[in-house]
């Protein structure tokens, strides 16, 4: 076992969520899983994947084959469930970046009651004011 694969501990949670194959078990499920998770782990490219988890090409065809399915998604959801059932989920470290997130093309369209938007305009135009005699718009404290 390569340092980064999966314990048996860790094993035992994920391997109920991932597919059987088409004729039954797949007798390297974990090289596999363990595999994917080297190269997303690391970011090397496929082709540099270690002989160790076979062919590269294997790994590559599970992955696509589980992205399309789902399983990733699934098992996400499974694996943040089991973590809640057990007391071990803090939200306190969930954190959004608005660099990655999209918004929804409707998202721009926002419908505003007349009397906001007059009043949403009138604090632009102040700010600009402000903005214009090189005062700032948010009020700060004397420095000590």
């Amino acid at each position: 076992m390569a340092r980064g694969d999966l314990n048996d501990a860790e094993w035992s949670l994920i391997e109920p969520h991932l597919p059987l194959g088409e004729r039954g078990p797949i007798p390297d499920l974990r090289h596999q899983f363990n595999a994917v998770m080297w190269r997303f782990r690391t970011g090397s490219p496929w082709r540099d994947l270690p002989v160790e988890y076979g062919p590269w090409s294997t790994a590559y065809d599970r992955f696509r084959s589980w992205a399309k399915a789902g399983v990733f998604e699934d098992l996400m959801q499974a694996m943040i469930a089991e973590a809640a059932a057990r007391g071990q989920v803090d939200l306190g470290l969930i954190s959004v970046d608005s660099t990655t997130v999209r918004a929804h093309q409707h998202a721009a369209g926002m419908v505003l009651d007349g009397e906001l938007a007059a009043a949403l305009a009138e604090a632009l135009d102040q700010e600009k004011g402000l903005r214009q005699r090189g005062e700032s718009p948010v009020k700060t404290k004397p420095a000590r």
